[in-house]
């Protein structure tokens, strides 16, 4: 045990994790300030709404560009800005609390450029894939395929792990196992779209990238995995 008392027993979150969320929160505030009428003047109702369709891509948009093989900065923007969009509060609200947990946990291995590339990697796979699975107008919005990248990274670290103890890496999975078949039982009760494509997306992405982005990457969990194999 450390002697300083300086020392937080408590690792505390990346910057990078909170900057993120706190953006997440302003511009979601921001929204519901503007829907009250408190801010911004009669024109701030439709904030939200204006703000997706300008800002967050949808699988018809992105369908158009890739079949017309033309990339508008504009559009190509939309692939990065859509994660601080959301539907409503609650919709934020539990985007950010997960990127605030698995962002804690990935960051106490993963350098805060690493996190930035996982994050906003997944979110851009997440939307071409849900492009390309999904021609609806209906617009891809929050931070969730994004969140399923860091959890991606979180997943790897638990395989290499586990496979460190010589015990079952595919227990790994079974996070993302749960989460997906929540989603799965939500829209089976409670309707929902198809945004669980650009979430799935988002994971592989994290965990595919996390073999060049973690310390010692590749060869580590190679390493790992010929030891136990």
């Amino acid at each position: 045990m450390s002697s300083n008392p300086d020392v937080s027993p408590v690792n505390p979150l990346p910057p990078v994790i909170v900057a993120l969320a706190g953006v997440m929160f302003l511009i979601e505030l921001a929204f519901n300030l503007g829907a009250r009428g408190l801010i911004g003047g009669p024109q701030a109702v439709g904030w939200r709404i204006a703000a997706i369709q300008e800002y967050a891509p949808s699988g018809l948009l992105i369908d158009r560009m890739i079949e017309a093989g033309r990339y508008p900065p504009e559009i190509l923007l939309r692939f990065v800005t859509y994660p601080f969009l959301h539907v409503n509060f609650t919709h934020m609200l539990f985007a950010v609390v997960i990127l605030l947990a698995i962002g804690k946990f990935v960051g106490e291995v993963f350098r805060w450029w690493a996190l930035l590339l996982v994050f906003f990697a997944a979110s851009i796979v997440g939307a071409l894939v849900y492009g390309l699975f999904v021609d609806s107008r209906m617009a891809l919005v929050g931070a969730y395929p994004g969140v399923y990248g860091l959890i991606g990274a979180f997943t790897f670290l638990l395989w290499v792990n586990l496979a460190a103890q010589g015990a079952n890496k595919y227990q790994a999975f079974t996070m993302i196992g749960f989460l997906l078949f929540i989603q799965l039982i939500f829209g089976a009760f409670f309707g929902g779209g198809k945004d669980w494509i650009a979430d799935l997306a988002g994971f592989g992405t994290g965990f595919g990238l996390s073999f060049v982005v973690s310390p010692g990457g590749f060869s580590r969990a190679l390493a790992q995995v010929r030891r136990r194999g």
